[in-house]
C-alpha cells in the first residue's frame, strides 16, 4: 500500500464539476492499493496517518501535532496510479496495483477505518475522473509505503 500524505489548509475533489469531498486543515490522503494488500498493511497505514506527527508546534515550528492532535480532516482519493512503474518503456505497467474489483473494497475498508478515528474523513469517487484541488501547507508531502508490523485495533482506536 503507498499513499501520499499531503498536509492542506484545504482541498477539494470534484467529479463532472461537482464537489464529491471537501475538507479545512487536515490531510490529503491519495491511496494506492496494491494487489498483495491485506487488512493488516490497511491497519498498519491507518495508525501511521492519523498518528504521523506533521503539524508545527506554535513556538518552536517542529512537527509535533498529528491530524487527530488537531482535530483536523481528512480527505482520502483513491490513486492506482502510485504503483505505475516507469523503469521500462516509456508507457507505465501497472502490474503490482490491485484489480479494481479488489482496490476498490480494500480503499473502502481503509476509509471506514480512518472513520473510527471521529475526524471528518471525505472521499473523492472510487474509479472516476477526479480534479484534486490542494492547498498543500508548507508545503508538506510524505510518501508512506510500508508492510504491517504490529497489529492495530482500528474498531477500538482513541488516538492514544
Amino acid at each position: 500500500m503507498r499513499v501520499v500524505v499531503q498536509r492542506v489548509t484545504a482541498s477539494h475533489v470534484t467529479v463532472d464539476g461537482k464537489v464529491v469531498g471537501q475538507i479545512g486543515r487536515g490531510l490529503l490522503l491519495l491511496v494506492g492499493i496494491a494487489k498483495t494488500d491485506t487488512e493488516a498493511e490497511l491497519d498498519w497505514m491507518v495508525r501511521k496517518c492519523l498518528e504521523l506527527r506533521l503539524f508545527p508546534h506554535e513556538d518552536t515550528g517542529r512537527f509535533d501535532a498529528s491530524v487527530v492532535d488537531l482535530g483536523g480532516e481528512l480527505l482520502v482519493v483513491s490513486q492506482f496510479t502510485l504503483y505505475g512503474d516507469c523503469r521500462k518503456g516509456r508507457r507505465p505497467s501497472f502490474d503490482q496495483a490491485a484489480p479494481p474489483d479488489i482496490a476498490e473494497v480494500r480503499y473502502l475498508q481503509f476509509v471506514d477505518k480512518l472513520r473510527h478515528s471521529s475526524l471528518k474523513v471525505e472521499t473523492g469517487q472510487f474509479g472516476a475522473m477526479m480534479q484534486v484541488f490542494i492547498e498543500n501547507d508548507g508545503p508538506v508531502t510524505m510518501l508512506l509505503e510500508r508492510e504491517a508490523t504490529v497489529e492495530f485495533d482500528c474498531e477500538n482506536y482513541n488516538g492514544e
